[in-house]
């Protein structure tokens, strides 16, 4: 096993009723004029976003507001909450939503509490030292992103999708309610579903040092994700599936499931999907499911005892043969869950066929947001990354 730090600071109220608690949460922060910032309008057709803001009234908590925030959330939108949480003194946001509201939160509370580009931070170039404190309602079980270090965020400009990890952005408490996930459509869920696996996937397909209990935590984490999605294929409205599903989203990203493991995980299933999401703005989690199964069998042969643990452990296959056939029996069963969510396992299936300068395209800019290579279980180049493409469409 590796040394390893775990930090995990964000303050977790779980249940039915608990976004009532906004103000009295955001009050415990001492902060006097929140943003309260949000995606495209369901949080408004829902009535959540009065149920928030009745309690920060309650609260005696000023507050304004910043809509807009879309799946793979834009820099400009960043910029726009930038300028405008300066110009009104705000000292506290609160992202009302999934991952894009969150991710795009943390990036307007770098720029806020950092000089310069916030671009810069996404783009590698330099480190922030700073954020802008930031509480979460979720609404989707999928990014992890109310309790990890992490956001992403797309430039328009050359439709760049760049990943930014930073402790500073973790935030200070995360209210989730399952019951707020109710409304969201299958596919949404779906996407939900399998981005929260693969959070723990990337974690789990490393070369190198590893704990059985942290093993354990990642495969029991898997194995109840994969069971309450099939379980709210034909019941949306369970909420102990919900309930199992929206914390295995938590679990999946906060950095448990990588205790021991390789520092930062494999996570080139994620590179390769940011540059189909930031040229084609694919669903992220569809984005993953298309392009896991080429990966994975790209890579499976140098991480082979991992890809057999996991194929027994997690997907309960026949462990009969040699560790090669189970292990692409894994796979294989993987790529059929997939399909049980209506999820793609292919480019071709997300609705887009990328030529093939497109291809060498995205590769060289994953390559690029890379700094050259990506991965653990098999260390990726541009050329490697081009064939996982090639085999994926």
């Amino acid at each position: 096993m590796y040394n390893f730090n775990y930090y995990t600071p964000t303050k977790v109220v779980f249940g039915k009723n608990t976004e009532d608690k906004c103000g009295e949460l955001v009050k415990e922060q001492g902060c006097k004029k929140v943003m309260i910032h949000y995606g495209s309008g369901s949080v408004k057709r829902t009535g959540l976003l009065d149920k928030v803001k009745a309690s920060l009234d309650e609260a005696k908590i000023d507050y304004i507001e910043l809509g807009g925030a879309v799946p793979n959330p834009r820099l400009s939108l960043v910029y726009e909450g930038i300028e405008l949480a300066k110009k009104e003194g705000v000292d506290f946001i609160l992202a009302v939503g999934g991952g894009s509201a969150i991710d795009s939160a943390k990036a307007i509370g770098y720029g806020v509490a950092n000089e310069g580009d916030v671009w810069d931070f996404y783009d590698k170039k330099r480190q922030a030292t700073g954020c802008l404190p930031i509480g979460v309602v979720l609404t989707i079980a999928a990014t992890g992103s109310e309790m990890s270090n992490s956001s992403v965020i797309t430039k328009e400009d050359g439709w760049i999708k760049r990943g930014y990890r930073n402790d500073y952005g973790r935030p200070r408490f995360a209210i989730m309610n399952p019951e707020l996930t109710m409304t969201l459509p299958d596919y949404q869920t779906a996407c939900g579903c399998t981005d929260i696996l693969m959070h723990t996937m990337e974690r789990y397909f490393t070369n190198g040092g590893n704990m059985e209990i942290t093993d354990s935590i990642a495969e029991g984490l898997m194995r109840t994700v994969i069971e309450n999605a099939r379980i709210l294929i034909n019941d949306p409205k369970n909420y102990d599936a919900r309930a199992e599903v929206m914390w295995a989203g938590s679990l999946s990203h906060n950095g448990l499931t990588g205790c021991g493991a390789v520092v930062g995980g494999d996570f080139a299933s994620h590179a390769l999907e940011h540059e189909i999401g930031g040229l084609f703005d694919v669903a992220h989690g569809a984005g993953l499911a298309a392009i896991w199964g080429s990966w994975a069998r790209y890579v499976y042969k140098d991480c082979l005892p991992r890809f057999e643990k996991f194929a027994m452990n997690v997907m309960r296959v026949d462990p009969e043969g040699t560790a090669d056939d189970v292990a692409l029996r894994g796979i294989e069963a993987v790529e059929d869950f997939f399909r049980e969510l209506k999820m793609p396992t292919s480019i071709h299936e997300l609705g887009i066929d990328p030529t093939d300068e497109e291809l060498k395209l995205m590769a060289h800019k994953c390559s690029i947001g890379c700094k050259g290579s990506k991965g653990s279980a098999k260390v990726l180049h541009e050329e490697d990354m081009y064939k996982i493409y090639k085999a994926a469409l």
